[in-house]
């Protein structure tokens, strides 16, 4: 018990120094710093209203207004008053626009000379405060309030209600307007000091989801890549393998094979080995963020290409979205990595209208054009009720992600016409790459069979081939705000 009694006081004591400290701190090292009264930012409302001819001169309004009402006090108290109850009630309001708290210490000073000087009315509650001293007193502290932290606003009116008590107890006829002036400073500072707090807690909310934003993209980037490097990897490392292979099988084709052959033949292997090494390490450092993303997955799985659009069709439809299906140009083959981000693209588009547009129609469309592949995918406004999404609009940038990879161009956004939504592809096929493809081993692609003939896709009119991209890398075309992709 004997310590307790040792320690309260101690508490107290050490309480009471550091709030000594906080007010020599906030209201005596304070009252010295310039701190100019900040003009409105462009896009406050309140200069939004102003007539646009006047609008540069609008960020000054609070500067304007307070220099106004210091002037009319001073008229005022100058009519009533005199000169010098003038001086005191509009010099600490025009002090405040660059020295606040200074401007306080001035009002304050004023209040308490006008108490000590003026002699107390009888019969009359503007004493210790005149009019326009107990105006000027109050506008001064919401300015102090509104520029600084919770804590200064509390040390004045603290100080403001112990001058009022003060002169209620000596006050000779009872009558003074301490008990209005602490209620009315306290309301309209509170009101000040909430709304500033709501302020700067909506910013830094406003921040945290900005941060949280970024690092969702961030991570789904991540992902989509990782995906994208381990579909990459089957598809170069199936026809590198091949031709490491063949190099080294060539040789035992010949009967007496000349000795330079079997040397090309064998540098041939060496440095398909090699690339395949150097491939596997490269994605391998593209995936290291996500490692364990498909640890699941079967790598000897085949990739899906364009012919195998017709099963994703089919569980679409089933999934409730009507699909129509549109093939324009020459069917020939592609090089896999391009079909295979050509699926995934429709895919992810599909996905998407289904999510954001229940019970509409979409249309993807395919074109085979002279350098290249184009794509077209559309849907049509929701004509059911849209559930709540728990994506967070991540689609498109994996669809990005795969176009830029393949130096193409991609469009995404609303359909003015009837309020759907609309994404057109374009990836370029070198000459060369086709005819490496069409030569090449037979892709172990699933080949339409009679059922698939029986629901070929209809001709239709094909995409117009977009400009070819710039050496420099694709030219991405406007995203939709948000990267949310609505119908």
């Amino acid at each position: 018990m004997v310590g307790v009694t040792q320690t309260i006081p101690r508490t107290e004591l050490r309480t009471i120094r550091r709030a000594l400290s906080d007010l020599r701190k906030d209201l005596i090292t304070g009252a010295f710093a310039l701190r100019p009264l900040p003009p409105l930012g462009a896009t406050h409302p309140l200069v939004r209203k102003v007539p646009r001819s006047a609008r540069p001169y609008a960020p000054w309004l609070p500067q304007a207004a307070i220099a106004a009402f210091a002037f009319y006090l001073m008229a005022v108290a100058n009519e009533t008053e005199g000169v010098g109850t003038a001086l005191l009630s509009g010099a600490p309001l025009l002090l405040a626009l660059y020295r606040p708290i200074g401007a306080w210490w001035l009002s304050f000073a004023a209040s308490v000379l006008w108490g000590m000087v003026a002699p107390e009315p009888v019969g009359s509650s503007m004493w210790p405060w005149p009019a326009t001293l107990f105006a000027s007193h109050v506008a001064v502290m919401v300015i102090v309030a509104s520029q600084n932290r919770p804590r200064v606003a509390g040390q004045m009116l603290l100080l403001t209600a112990a001058f009022g008590i003060a002169c209620d107890f000596s006050a000779v006829g009872g009558h003074t307007n301490a008990f209005p002036m602490v209620v009315t400073s306290g309301v309209l500072v509170g009101a000040v000091v909430s709304r500033r707090s709501l302020r700067e807690t909506k910013q830094q909310v406003a921040v945290q989801q900005s941060a949280t934003y970024e690092e969702r993209s961030r991570r789904t980037l991540l992902e989509e890549r990782a995906t994208i490097a381990r579909e990459l990897h089957d598809v170069v490392a199936h026809h590198m393998s091949v031709i490491a292979i063949q190099a080294e099988a060539a040789p035992y084709r010949v009967a007496n094979p000349p000795e330079e052959l079997a040397t090309s033949f064998a540098t041939i292997r060496e440095n398909a080995v090699a690339a395949l090494t150097e491939l596997r390490r490269v994605l391998g450092v593209v995936r290291a963020d996500d490692p364990d993303a498909y640890a699941d997955a079967d790598p000897e799985a085949p990739q899906p290409t364009l012919a195998t659009l017709d099963t994703l069709f089919a569980g679409v439809r089933a999934a409730g979205l009507t699909v129509e299906h549109i093939i324009t140009g020459a069917v020939r083959p592609l090089p896999s990595g391009v079909e295979l981000s050509a699926y995934r693209i429709a895919q992810e588009a599909l996905s998407n209208a289904l999510r954001h547009a229940p019970g509409s129609t979409a249309r993807v469309e395919v074109a085979y054009v002279l350098g290249g592949l184009g794509l077209r995918i559309v849907n049509g406004p929701p004509t059911q009720a849209v559930r709540p999404s728990p994506g967070m609009g991540h689609g498109l940038l994996g669809m990005r992600e795969r176009v830029a990879m393949l130096n193409g161009e991609m469009t995404a956004g609303a359909v003015e016409e009837d309020g759907g939504y609309e994404v057109a592809v374009f990836i370029p096929v070198a000459a060369a790459a086709e005819e490496a493809e069409a030569s090449g081993p037979e892709p172990s692609t699933p080949k339409r069979g009679p059922a698939s003939e029986a629901s070929a896709p209809k001709q239709g009119p094909g995409l117009k081939k977009g400009p070819a991209p710039e050496a420099s890398g694709p030219r991405k075309g406007p995203a939709p705000a948000g990267e949310t992709m609505k119908p």
